[in-house]
């Protein structure tokens, strides 16, 4: 199970499966089935130590039961066990907190997919739907691009979000709005 909570803990914001950490952990020399992690990932989502996030098919407009997210409920406990590495992937520990936000606020929770691209979170309220992807910063070019490409396949007219850490006023492109991560925590902007 340690080895297990390590790999989670290793890989929040990432897609993951079930058979994928079995054989991960078999090519290091500790094999467990397929059924053992998923009881090990059970155990830890009723215990709310992780939330598992399910992917939603934006354009077929259906939940996919493959290849969901796990974010931390409390990230002391992964750099408890994971140490100093945690400051060499900042952009999954902001998307991590913007998820315990949105899931604080109320928000239904999902990772978008469209066609070969993923956003990182659509969420609904009695408000509506929203896009939401999260980066650390968009200050290249090409990551700004990068970011914005999947929201901008999008087309409906539901809201379009990119909340950064990076510290610019509230910006639009092609409809998109960025947002300042810290102004949205403070809940000084709205999505």
């Amino acid at each position: 199970m340690d080895s297990v909570v390590r790999f989670l803990f290793d890989n929040i914001g990432n897609i993951c499966s079930t058979k994928k950490i079995s054989d991960t952990l078999g090519t290091m020399g500790r094999k467990n089935s397929v059924n053992t992690v998923e009881s090990y990932i059970t155990a830890l989502t009723e215990s709310y130590i992780l939330y598992k996030v399910n992917r939603y098919d934006i354009k077929g407009k259906q939940h996919l039961k493959t290849l969901e997210k796990y974010y931390l409920s409390d990230m002391g406990l992964r750099n408890y066990l994971l140490g100093n590495k945690v400051n060499t992937d900042m952009g999954y520990v902001l998307e991590n907190i913007i998820f315990l936000e949105l899931k604080r606020r109320g928000y239904e929770i999902y990772i978008g997919k469209t066609e070969e691209k993923e956003i990182d979170f659509v969420v609904s309220n009695q408000d509506g739907l929203r896009y939401i992807q999260v980066a650390l910063t968009v200050k290249d070019k090409d990551t700004l691009e990068r970011e914005l490409k999947p929201l901008g396949n999008i087309r409906d007219h539901f809201p379009k979000i990119l909340i950064t850490f990076d510290f610019v006023p509230v910006s639009y492109h092609n409809g998109i709005k960025q947002i300042n991560a810290i102004e949205f925590l403070l809940d000084k902007e709205k999505i």
